[in-house]
């Protein structure tokens, strides 16, 4: 019993031993070095591991160290972990065979990020940095970012509630739709092209300035920045309703509380006015009313003290006065793409012309000085021109269509002026590919100094107004001797003044190659606005003679001073004249 008892307690010793051993063999041996092989590259900062897909993965040993000559991995070195290959030699020509695809694997080195010291003016750049022609750089807009004040209601949307009253004879509402450009008149007679042409009355300027401006691409909120500021105020409108039937003090009235909420402003405290600029959509007499007779003309906002200094865009300025500037009136185009207004211009150049001449307006019979009744006889007794008269009995004067293709059909389109010097007509005209006629310097040539070239010669023929009052010269022989070569080196210019003369859709333009009228009064505006800044005095010349130093730069005499007498009392504009300017 008891020899037994000894041979089974030797049984468990010799158990327990072989029990320690094979504990100790199992949880000290390397049996991770029987899975495929690790390689290890020096250039690597973290090694990459190939394991073999049939094999487990085992964790990467933490804390590695690379040398030239081993790689430590806390277990011992690689050259331990390969001898089982017998040959370094055929670990290099694996690592050979491996290097293409380690190459498309390798994680590529993370660019370091420079900390940006954002500015005022990087965060406007941010806001505006998208432009017509894609993404421009922040600095594109140095110089040209313009501050839009943001005017009680009254000033500009009230008014066009009120449109009812523009116009006692006509409801003028409809035009005020689409952003001010009116109705849109699809394609009648294949006059136009495929879109962008629109019933546009000749006094929304301003409607559709602004709407362009909400748009404009170096638009700013802050006004430390501003290299202009723009008041959108609708000067013309608002006077429109006043013009026939109030006193003087409903015409001047909101013109006076503008003043005054103006003056309150930190932007305007720093200039007086001088970096300011307002668009006016009426000829310039409708705001200078120089007397407080209630049966003057116009309100007289322009020769208020406090707007002085100010810019203002007109579509007729005054060539007595050096602080208002013609721009272009309305026309019924307003592209929305460079192809638009391409395409325009390819088919006015194709477009066969059968008339020498043509003429579309109303005769003047109530005006003293006016020859229209003299350019009409013209045109009514010539074979080469073609008439549309404007009456109450004639309504084509006042269709788009009718108009375009008399203009588009004609060489030359007489331009003789109204009830003042300027016309809608000469746009209309250019926008067809017609050479327009002046009569008068007064109707172009010192008006849209930054639409038109200084050289009128090459876009347009001037007929000396004495000269047809008195009979003195035949209208047709006068453009039968032009030259064919000469003609068709005009009528070239002539179109391709068109994006400068139309105001493109101010929600839907998409203009890169072109500016249009808008995108040259911007600029006129902000050029001008850095010559007054730098001066910060006035003029040092008879502003009588503005015309004449803003055209040639002096005012010596000149043989255009006969067009430009300065008058003695207040030109007053007949109210016929303001409603109808054809």
């Amino acid at each position: 019993m008891d020899q037994t008892s000894r041979c089974r307690c030797k049984i468990w010793l010799v158990l327990c031993i072989f029990f320690i051993c094979w504990y100790f063999m199992i949880h000290n041996a390397k049996w991770y070095t029987l899975s495929s092989p690790r390689t290890a590259f020096h250039h690597h900062t973290n090694p990459i591991e190939i394991i073999d897909s049939t094999e487990k993965t085992i964790p990467e040993t933490t804390n590695t160290r690379v040398d030239n000559d081993n790689v430590d991995t806390g277990h011992g070195s690689v050259k331990e972990e390969i001898d089982w290959l017998n040959d370094a030699a055929e670990m290099r020509a694996l690592e050979n065979e491996l290097e293409p695809i380690l190459k498309k694997v390798r994680p590529k080195p993370e660019k370091k990020k420079t900390k940006k010291v954002e500015t005022a003016t990087d965060k406007v750049g941010e806001r505006v940095g998208k432009r017509k022609t894609g993404y421009k750089s922040k600095l594109s807009c140095s110089g040209r970012y313009i501050y839009m004040y943001d005017l009680p209601a009254r000033f500009n949307d009230e008014i066009l509630d009120d449109c009812r009253s523009f116009n006692k004879w006509q409801n003028m509402c409809p035009y005020v739709d689409n952003n001010g450009l009116g109705p849109n008149l699809g394609n009648p007679q294949r006059a136009f092209s495929r879109s962008g042409w629109y019933a546009t009355n000749q006094f929304m300027l301003e409607v559709i300035f602004h709407n362009r401006m909400k748009n404009y691409e170096c638009l700013t909120n802050d006004s430390s920045i501003a290299s202009a500021v723009y008041v959108p105020y609708y000067a013309g409108l608002d006077v429109w309703r006043y013009l026939f039937d109030h006193s003087i003090s409903f015409r001047d009235s909101l013109s006076v509380d503008l003043a005054e909420w103006l003056q309150e402003q930190p932007e305007w405290k720093k200039y007086h006015g001088k970096d300011h600029f307002l668009v006016a959509g009426r000829i310039t007499w409708d705001f200078r009313r120089e007397t407080d007779d209630d049966e003057a003309w116009g309100n007289k906002l322009m020769l208020l003290p406090e707007f002085k200094n100010m810019t203002f865009l007109t579509i007729e300025k005054s060539p007595w006065h050096s602080n208002d500037f013609g721009i272009p009136y309305p026309t019924y185009f307003h592209p929305r793409t460079d192809n638009d207004i391409s395409e325009w211009q390819s088919k006015m150049k194709r477009h066969r012309r059968k008339s020498l001449f043509s003429f579309a307006g109303a005769p003047r019979p109530d005006m003293e000085e006016s020859y229209r009744d003299e350019v009409i006889e013209h045109c009514a007794n010539s074979s080469k021109c073609r008439l549309i008269q404007c009456s109450n009995d004639n309504l084509k004067c006042y269709q788009p269509v009718d108009v375009m293709k008399l203009f588009q059909s004609s060489i030359f389109c007489l331009q003789p002026p109204g009830h003042s010097h300027t016309r809608r007509s000469t746009f209309d005209s250019i926008l067809a590919g017609c050479i327009p006629v002046f009569f008068t310097p007064g109707s172009a040539y010192i008006q849209y100094l930054w639409h038109l070239p200084k050289k009128f010669e090459k876009y347009s023929v001037l007929i000396n107004e004495d000269d047809v009052r008195h009979k003195n010269v035949s209208i047709e022989r006068v453009l039968s001797r032009i030259p064919a070569k000469k003609v068709s080196e005009m009528r070239n210019e002539v179109i391709d003044l068109i994006p400068t003369v139309v105001y493109a859709d101010p929600k839907k333009s998409k203009l890169e190659k072109f500016k249009d009228a808008f995108d040259v009064s911007v600029n006129g505006v902000l050029d001008r606005v850095k010559i007054v800044k730098k001066k910060m005095t006035s003029i040092d010349f008879d502003e009588r003679f503005s015309w004449k130093y803003i055209l040639f730069g002096s005012v010596d005499k000149h043989d255009w001073d006969q067009y430009f007498r300065y008058p003695q009392k207040v030109i007053e504009t007949e109210a016929e004249g303001n409603e109808t300017r054809r």
